[in-house]
């Protein structure tokens, strides 16, 4: 059966085409949009419109707005709309707080162990394993060292946590900003010198060799001085220098060392400085020409603090050759003392104006010993750190070494640190006498348990090398102050030092 009924087929077509010509009813919220839009367009419009319409002269029946005001409301209805739609957009308010970005600084400060154990193996290759992850200034025949604040750390200040002097991993470090340092951290104002030293700073040697490139850095920069040194050796914190280098450093630095020591300061509380610079290196990197630049002021400084005469011709005292017997008592000493200033004693009496003088390093004072090194153009000594005083005689000075049996072929590199300070001081080393007789070790010659033995044993003698030895030495001092002589009296006088 058919159910077709054109009408209803008719009422069916019209209201199709009803929804195809009329998309929305005059309540729909669509046209309402359409028709803002549309509104904002033609306002929009009339604005740029007006900006290039010359207004009439006459009269109007309606109110006009001038270009300008035109224009400005514009710019008015613009930054409304871009403020609102990057208020909205952006997570992140760009005029927040700036103590919040600060606490967000502060609190990604992260600290390191000062003694990285990963390099314990190695621990003066590379960085160091003190202070590991920083690089350090490295300039042409220049110390090796870091600055804090710089441009390499950023401007950023270097804060230390910790005092513990017996394990450097428990002492930590880290970098922070001026203006977001660690929570309750305490800032010390003034130069800060931070000193590593992988021996220690009681044995004359070994910490002249770790404060020696402060002097430098001090010599290059307007000579600046520190307000306090920090010393650590392996990361551990230590409290004082040697008497020898602490008076040898005031001498230098025109005041004395200001030890810092953090007893103010709880163990876990951070400790900023304002100015800070890092030794990690010694003298690495260091030509010859600057290490001899900055022993020269070290000298120089040193005879001013003791009210020593900078030149030799300004000193009635000065015989034409000083020869010094400086001895050591125990380990490494001369076995037969009496015989061997003997045959020295020969030898001077032989050579026109030499002057035999025999001293103890451990009786004399620091000035004592910068006086007797002034008067002094050959050094006689065994091996030890009272070698150390030879950089306090006049440039070009001689200097003599001797050492017990066994050294040659045990004692490694070190035995031959004096013959590196002669060079880098501007002296002569003239060669050592090595006694071939000595305590005998138990084990193979060659076993490094030998050492032990022969470590600290006494020196002999052999008075036919001793004697031509002796000769050869002021023969050559002879013939040089003699031709110094002959040259407008040799070198000019030195009457100041630098860095006064």
């Amino acid at each position: 059966m058919n159910n077709y009924s054109p009408a209803f087929h008719r009422h069916k077509s019209l209201k199709q085409e009803k929804n195809i010509m009329l998309p929305f009813s005059c309540y729909s919220p669509k046209l309402s949009l359409y028709i803002l839009a549309t509104c904002v367009i033609l306002l929009m419009l009339l604005q740029i419109r007006s900006l290039h319409t010359v207004l009439p002269t006459s009269p109007s029946p309606l109110p006009s707005l001038s270009p300008s005001a035109s224009w400005s409301l514009f710019q008015q209805w613009q930054n409304l709309v871009l403020n609102r739609t990057l208020a909205a957009a952006s997570p992140v308010n760009c005029t927040q707080n700036p103590d919040s970005m600060n606490q967000k600084l502060r609190d990604s400060i992260t600290f390191l162990p000062l003694k990285d154990l990963r390099f314990s193996n190695q621990p003066l290759d590379g960085h160091t394993w003190f202070m590991s992850s920083m690089y350090d200034t490295r300039e042409e025949g220049e110390v090796q060292y870091q600055q804090f604040p710089s441009e390499p750390s950023k401007g950023r200040f270097l804060c230390l946590k910790g005092h513990d002097t017996h394990d450097g991993s428990w002492n930590y470090y880290a970098l922070a900003w001026p203006e977001a340092l660690p929570t309750n951290a305490t800032l010390m104002k003034g130069l800060t010198f931070v000193s590593y030293n992988h021996y220690n700073y009681d044995n004359i040697w070994h910490g002249l060799s770790a404060v020696m490139p402060f002097v430098a850095w001090h010599s290059k920069n307007s000579c600046e001085k520190p307000t306090r040194w920090v010393l650590y050796h392996w990361g551990e914190l230590r409290l004082k220098m040697g008497t020898w280098l602490n008076l040898l450093m005031e001498a230098t630095f025109g005041q004395a060392p200001y030890i810092e020591e953090f007893n103010d300061v709880d163990d876990d509380q951070p400790v900023c400085f304002e100015k800070a610079v890092v030794m990690r290196h010694n003298e690495g990197g260091m030509s010859r020409e600057r290490r001899m630049e900055v022993y020269d002021l070290m000298r120089c400084k040193a005879r001013v603090y003791c009210n020593v005469s900078l030149d030799r011709r300004d000193s009635h005292e000065r015989p034409d050759i000083g020869m010094t017997l400086l001895m050591r008592s125990g380990a490494r000493s001369f076995r037969n003392e009496t015989a061997v200033t003997g045959v020295f004693e020969k030898e001077c009496k032989k050579a026109k104006g030499c002057r035999l003088m025999v001293a103890y390093s451990n009786n004399l004072t620091f000035c004592q010993q910068v006086k007797q090194m002034s008067l002094t153009d050959i050094l006689i000594s065994p091996h030890g750190a009272q070698l150390t005083n030879m950089f306090l005689m006049d440039r070009n000075s001689s200097v003599m070494e001797f050492y017990p049996k066994g050294w040659l072929k045990l004692a490694g590199v070190g035995q031959y640190v004096y013959h590196w300070i002669a060079s880098w001081s501007g002296m002569r080393h003239r060669g050592e006498w090595r006694d071939p007789n000595g305590e005998s070790c138990p084990y193979s010659d060659e076993d490094h348990r030998c050492m032990s033995f022969y470590k600290n044993g006494l020196i002999g003698y052999n008075e036919t090398h001793f004697a031509e030895w002796a000769r050869n030495v002021l023969n050559d001092v002879q013939t040089k102050r003699f031709e110094e002589e002959g040259t407008k009296n040799g070198t000019a006088s030195m009457k100041t030092c630098d860095c006064n």
